[in-house]
């Protein structure tokens, strides 16, 4: 087994909770992991904490405004930017003492932090896991419109009354948007406990995630909706592997220009998993990026 320990790192006023499985002076390089939203918290991938028993120390972290880290509801959505939260990553790095030596593994959204945060090519980063995100946003609602249009029709129409109206958080449009998050997000039924935590987490406080993305996975309206790292992906000097599901709403036309311009990638996706591959084929998810780290670093 491996030992637990959690706190909190200082970051500008705030104040950001991390939690590591493992010892950080093994030798080994330590992975940190980012979880997505942007707006989720931790517990929907703490299965990665699975790979501490190679024993390479794991560490988890609520981004800022999610989870056990500071939250900030009054906050303007200008205050929710990429930088911010770069900036987070990097403070945790140094308080850690681990920013000479670690590898990092983003989720979705976390994916798209761990690409924006390898173009800078930190001096100690020595591989990255991207998993089941988009190289763009443009990308990823050309592929959620996709999908959405294979949703049965009376599902498409409910979904397209309310957002027409504004009456996105009525009791029908979650229920419609549940039926394209059971086929693209998590097909496993019911849904684990940690993913049901996060999702819960949401609900109570939905500041950054309505701010940067918007109101649903396939209704992008935040600050988020222009982005793209596709041009600077040739910066990233790491190894990487890309993670998708068959039936991901990372479909393979928004992963493949990490595949295309990324210089050193595999990629590996995971014939019977959606959006969460790292719970709805965990064993293989983890055996996959444990091998792949430990060929690597």
């Amino acid at each position: 087994m491996y030992t637990i320990h959690d706190g909190y790192a200082p970051f500008r006023d705030y104040k950001t909770w991390y939690r590591i499985c493992g010892d950080l002076r093994n030798g080994q390089t330590p992975l940190v992991v980012a979880h997505g939203g942007p707006g989720c918290t931790h517990d929907y991938v703490d299965a990665f904490r699975d790979i501490a028993k190679s024993g390479r120390a794991v560490i988890h972290y609520d981004q800022l405004g999610n989870g056990r880290s500071t939250h900030l509801p009054d906050k303007p959505a200008n205050f929710w930017q990429v930088s911010l939260f770069l900036d987070e990553l990097n403070n945790l790095l140094q308080h850690l003492g681990i920013a000479e030596n670690y590898a990092l593994l983003g989720q979705s959204w976390g994916g798209m932090l761990t690409a924006e945060h390898a173009v800078t090519r930190p001096a100690g980063l020595k591989a990255i896991v991207i998993a089941n995100s988009p190289a763009s946003m443009a990308l990823w609602l050309q592929a959620a419109a996709r999908l959405r249009a294979e949703l049965p029709p009376e599902v498409q129409e409910c979904l397209l009354i309310h957002e027409a109206a504004g009456t996105l958080t009525s009791d029908d449009y979650r229920a419609a948007s549940q039926v394209f998050y059971q086929r693209h997000v998590c097909r496993l039924d019911p849904w684990p406990d940690e993913v049901k935590r996060t999702f819960d987490a949401m609900d109570i406080d939905p500041t950054v995630y309505h701010a940067m993305n918007g109101p649903t996975e396939f209704h992008v309206i935040g600050s988020m909706k222009d982005w793209s790292i596709i041009d600077r992906l040739p910066a990233i000097s790491v190894p990487t592997l890309l993670i998708s599901g068959r039936y991901d709403e990372a479909a393979p036309e928004v992963v493949q220009p990490f595949a295309d311009h990324i210089p050193d990638n595999e990629w590996v996706i995971f014939e019977e998993s959606s959006h969460m591959p790292h719970v709805e084929e965990r064993e293989l998810c983890m055996e996959t990026v444990a091998a792949f780290l430990a060929k690597h670093c």
